[in-house]
């Protein structure tokens, strides 16, 4: 993501989004083709989430290791970012 692309992108309007998406393709009501679309751009907004999700996670070890605070993080499961990734 461009920085220009990632100051206008709306984190919780695309995982709102990709909420509707997925409960669009779950009733079944669409066709073939919409559920296609649907499906493609409900991989985009996962993709960009994921990376503004890990923009942040970044930003926040930037902050803990300026601050000195990296040892709390150390007893964290590290499993369970691993999930987001998937």
């Amino acid at each position: 993501m461009t920085k220009k692309k990632a100051a206008s992108f709306n984190f919780e309007k695309s995982l709102s989004e990709l909420e509707d998406l997925v409960s669009a393709m779950e009733d079944g009501d669409l066709t073939l083709e919409q559920s296609l679309k649907a499906f493609e751009q409900g991989i985009k907004l996962t993709r960009e989430c994921q990376t503004a999700l890990k923009q942040a996670e970044q930003k926040v070890q930037v902050l803990l290791d300026e601050s000195g605070e990296t040892e709390a993080l150390a007893s964290l499961d590290p499993s369970d970012s691993d999930d987001l990734t998937d």
